[in-house]
């Protein structure tokens, strides 16, 4: 790596300084004289609650407390060191400890505070107090001593107690607490769940929009000994229904009166159901064992210390402690139990391969249901120390650009869609600025682009001009959109585009990919800063192992894991569980890729994606699909169909206006898709105009693009031979998409039968 890109890519991790435009309101802290962090945790009195003034501005927080600030920032190496070995480092700031036992530091750990595990002779369990043995290596990181989730959090307060940890918007002004507050927090959430009666390894279900409340609910029920779980805020009734009664849930927590509306209609049929949590807004109505989130956070006062102590000293490292539920699109969500070590394992090791540091700020937004979001936004900051900024709800309706350059995160996680309306938007501000800023742009984002494919391929050179493309329009881009302080961009969960990912790296912003499932923890691969290589998933974690298995001429095989970061089981579904883990307890993902000799992954189709045509012909449908939508800049969302059929079609939808209330589909074109039209000759400005009038210029243009398409498919049987328009664009709302933004295939061929089996009338 050159010495310039190195300086622009480690100047963004700086230490934590709320941007200007931030109200710096800090909440009390204890005395920062007091040397024992945890029993001075236990014997203060909890935040939440307290009558007295709880925010002081940040100079009474500096008279009290100290700073905020770090003295000095140790090195990324020596932080992820300490972290991962378990070992304390000598003072909360210290920096004369300087880690030098390099990669193999990370696996000796400390043995003293290694979790006991539970009896245990198998890889997998479906019961929810079961145990299980864990993929354990020798030597290396895959070695490293297990522990609980209790642990890890008592390993960051040994450095990070006064540190800035959650921080959301209340009335517009930044409120936070520190790591100290947190953990008082969740102690005092665990008492509150154990006064309400929650059992041992029952369910807390959770069902809301991203707040500290979730954070403190979620640890809070896991320091009870239950077994935390997300509902998707968009989930029907019925659904809430399922997960909560599926993991016999004492006790739930909603997030308004619309959430627990909907559970107040099935309430009567859950059975373990002991209260209900309202953490935002007024009680519309007194209700027997429903409380607000201050009631709440009161009932647990007469707990003793001890009482819950004793329970979390029960915990061992090898029992469940998260239940994700997948999606669902073809039956019931299937409950994904993961243990404490698939947990604390998974995100130490990843959290070492990226290079997160001490400093580092993580916007919230992205739904906490899915396991995504808990890895990055819940447990990645506990476990490195970070500062987690709340989004609003509607995020991911339009405002997410607005907290990002507000917060100016250092690592930031987006799924695919999200990257590409940034591009998108980026794109129009580039069309319409004047003739010499264009070429400007284009002229520095060559520079860029050059600049990460020679790094990609381990070239340490820059091109000429780099610095003065940096200055003049690179660093514009990135503060424009709030990642100019970013250093760890990273995409995962679906498929996306190259030209998208060459943008990204044309402003030396890189999006490194992750791949994995609910089911490996999360990630099982990663691209990291020196080394990535598009449109690869990046290299296994370290200390797992992947296998392709079937492999077929060409090295395409079903993509298989193995690891600590591997799944326990299927919650009650014993028959699911042994579908997904063979015999030697590898983990079938039911992705179809490849490795490369550099160790690679590629993934090239998915197994219950993959078209079966009546002629016997396996077709992969991403790539066609996405291939048309390069080609043809107005199409948002396509979906090619042909199973079981004589011949391919395809359903297309077009880029349009979202209303940032409902994020229901709008009839207006997006101003991008206007100017498109515009160059074609059409005044279309609706998608019904498109297609009431088949405007003729439109339908020409996509037509060509399918047929520039089918020129380049390898077999007569992959060319699109029909598609039509559909009037409203694939949403949320609509179920067509999740919440992660990936299509939902079986929904959206249920929703529009009529206008496929129309493509295959005689």
């Amino acid at each position: 790596m050159s010495t310039k890109i190195s300086c622009f890519l480690y100047s963004k991790r700086c230490s934590f300084q709320p941007a200007a435009t931030l109200a710096s309101y800090l909440p009390v802290l204890p005395s920062a004289k007091d040397k024992n962090v945890l029993e001075q945790s236990k014997n203060q009195g909890r935040v939440t609650g307290k009558k007295s003034r709880q925010w002081l501005t940040i100079e009474e927080h500096k008279e009290i407390s100290g700073t905020v600030k770090h003295e000095q920032r140790r090195t990324i190496t020596a932080v992820t060191a300490q972290i991962l070995s378990g070992t304390e480092p000598a003072g909360p700031w210290d920096t004369s400890s300087t880690f030098r036992g390099g990669l193999s530091s990370i696996t000796q750990g400390d043995l003293s505070i290694a979790s006991k595990l539970a009896p245990a002779e198998s890889l997998w369990t479906s019961e929810k107090d079961g145990a299980v043995r864990l993929r354990m290596e020798q030597t290396g990181p895959g070695s490293q001593p297990p522990i609980t989730i209790h642990q890890l959090f008592q390993q960051t307060l040994q450095r990070c107690s006064n540190k800035p940890a959650l921080a959301v918007k209340r009335d517009g002004q930044w409120k936070t607490i520190t790591f100290l507050q947190y953990y008082q927090n969740c102690r005092a959430a665990a008492k509150g769940f154990l006064k309400l009666g929650l059992e041992r390894f029952n369910g807390v279900a959770i069902l809301g929009s991203n707040c500290p409340e979730w954070f403190i609910a979620n640890i809070g029920a896991i320091m009870a000994g239950a077994i935390p779980t997300g509902i998707y805020t968009t989930s029907s009734p019925e659904t809430c229904q399922y997960v909560a009664e599926s993991c016999t849930a004492n006790i739930l927590v909603v997030e308004n009166h619309q959430q627990l509306t909907k559970i107040l209609q099935v309430q009567s049929k859950l059975p373990h159901l002991k209260a209900i949590i309202q953490y935002s807004g007024d009680l519309k109505e007194k209700r027997p064992n429903l409380y607000t989130w201050e009631e709440f956070m009161q009932l647990g006062s007469d707990i003793p210390d001890s009482q819950l102590d004793e329970i979390i000293a029960s915990q061992e490292a090898n029992h469940c402690c998260a239940l994700v539920y997948t999606s669902g699109t073809t039956g019931n969500p299937k409950g994904v139990m993961l243990s404490h070590d698939n947990v604390t394992w998974t995100i130490r090791t990843a959290g070492y391969m990226l290079g997160i540091g001490d400093d580092e700020v993580v916007v919230s937004y992205l739904p906490l249901s899915h396991v995504a979001a808990q890895v990055y936004d819940i447990w990645l900051t506990m476990t490195f120390g970070a500062t987690t900024y709340f989004a609003d709800p509607d995020a991911l309706q339009g405002s997410l650009i607005n907290i990002l350059r507000e917060v100016r995160p250092t690592l930031f996680l987006g799924v695919p869609r999200v990257w590409e309306k940034i591009h998108e938007k980026l794109n129009i501000v580039e069309a319409t600025s004047s003739t010499f800023k264009r070429n400007t742009m284009a002229w520095a984002r060559n520079i860029g682009l050059q600049a990460n494919y020679n790094r990609m391929g381990g070239d340490n050179s820059v091109p000429w001009g780099y610095a003065l493309a940096h200055y003049l329009v690179i660093k514009k881009i990135q503060k424009a959109v709030g990642l100019d302080r970013c250093h760890v961009c990273n995409t995962g969960a679906a498929p996306i585009k190259k030209d998208t990912l060459e943008y990204f790296m044309s402003i030396d912003l890189p999006l490194y990919e992750v791949c994995g499932m609910s089911e490996s923890s999360g990630p099982h691969t990663l691209s990291t800063w020196n080394s990535f290589c598009i449109p690869s998933c990046g290299k296994k974690l370290l200390g797992s192992k992947i296998r392709i298995d079937k492999p077929d001429k060409d090295g395409n095989g079903e993509i298989c894991y193995w690891g600590r970061d591997v799944f326990m089981g299927y919650l009650n579904m014993k028959e699911k569980t042994l579908e997904a883990l063979d015999e030697e307890g590898w983990l079938h993902s039911g992705d179809i890729g490849k490795l490369d000799q550099q160790g690679f992954l590629y993934i090239t189709g998915r197994i219950k994606e993959l078209i079966i045509t009546s002629g016997g012909k396996k077709i992969a449908p991403v790539p066609i699909e996405e291939s048309v939508k390069k080609e043809v800049p107005i199409i948002s969302n396509v979906m090619l169909i042909g199973d079981e059929r004589n011949f391919l079609s395809m359903l297309i939808t077009l880029k349009c206006n979202i209303d940032p209330k409902t994020a229901e589909p709008q009839d207006e074109l997006t101003l991008e898709a206007i100017q498109f039209c515009q160059k074609l000759g059409s005044r279309a400005t609706r998608v019904s105009e498109v297609i009431s009038s088949k405007d003729p210029a439109i339908y020409k243009a996509i037509q060509e693009g399918i047929e520039r398409v089918n020129e380049r498919v390898e077999s007569n049987a992959h060319r699109v031979q029909k598609w039509t328009i559909l009037d409203k664009d694939f949403s949320i709302l609509g179920g067509e998409i999740g919440p992660t933004m990936k299509l939902r295939r079986p929904v959206v061929l249920q929703i529009y039968q009529d206008k496929i089996d129309a493509f295959y009338k005689l």
